[in-house]
């Protein structure tokens, strides 16, 4: 006799297991969260918590996957010939992604220490930002640039944007920092880089 294959059931229960899994892991943790509670949480039985992701850590691994893409492109923040406004569009726009999923940015910040899969995906996107903040100065500025310097200008305001990020689920109104604490960032940045920027060659 051919065996029929397992139902899937509701097609929505992947996903109301993944969001209680994001919203119990974000109060309680990875580690003190049983896969019970993610069923009951999500309106399931146990079993289809287990049909759906093996063992927890596939849980975890499912959300990383689900975080919003990062992607900026250049062409839409920036402002030709003013690095610091086109930075400034850059944060407000990366603030904005953050804002679209800041409960599973918290519980990503929380966990990266104790899971490698979370780490791995977290400097992954930390890499994307320093390359993304460096197109958005070399499209912006007018001038020549030494590209060591806007490497090192990049991995600045990557570093400080990661950190604004990492800490905004400490209470910060809107999940993040206000815009002026950036400013300060972005306005050293951009002045350092025009000082030295020599001017385009004819082309």
């Amino acid at each position: 006799m051919r065996l029929t294959k397992r139902k899937s059931a509701d097609p929505s229960a992947r996903e109301r297991i993944l969001a209680a899994a994001e919203e119990l892991f974000a109060e309680s943790g990875f580690d003190a969260t049983p896969t019970s509670r993610i069923a009951e949480r999500a309106g399931v039985p146990k079993g289809l918590v287990h049909y759906y992701f093996r063992r927890k850590e596939d849980l975890l691994t499912a959300l990383v996957q689900s975080l919003p893409d990062e992607h900026v492109e250049p062409s839409g923040v920036v402002v030709p010939g003013d690095v610091a406004a086109s930075l400034r569009r850059l944060v407000a726009e990366l603030d904005a992604r953050l804002r679209a999923s800041y409960l599973l940015s918290h519980l990503l910040w929380r966990e990266a220490d104790t899971h490698t899969a979370v780490r791995d995906a977290l400097q992954q996107r930390f890499t994307h930002m320093v390359d993304q903040v460096r197109a958005v100065i070399l499209a912006a500025s007018t001038g020549t640039l030494p590209l060591a310097m806007v490497d090192t200008a990049a991995g600045l305001l990557a570093l400080a944007v990661s950190y604004r990020h990492s800490v905004a689920r400490h209470g910060v109104a809107d999940g993040v920092a206000s815009a002026e604490s950036i400013d300060r960032e972005v306005d050293f940045i951009a002045g350092a880089l025009t000082g030295v920027a020599a001017p385009a060659g004819p082309v």
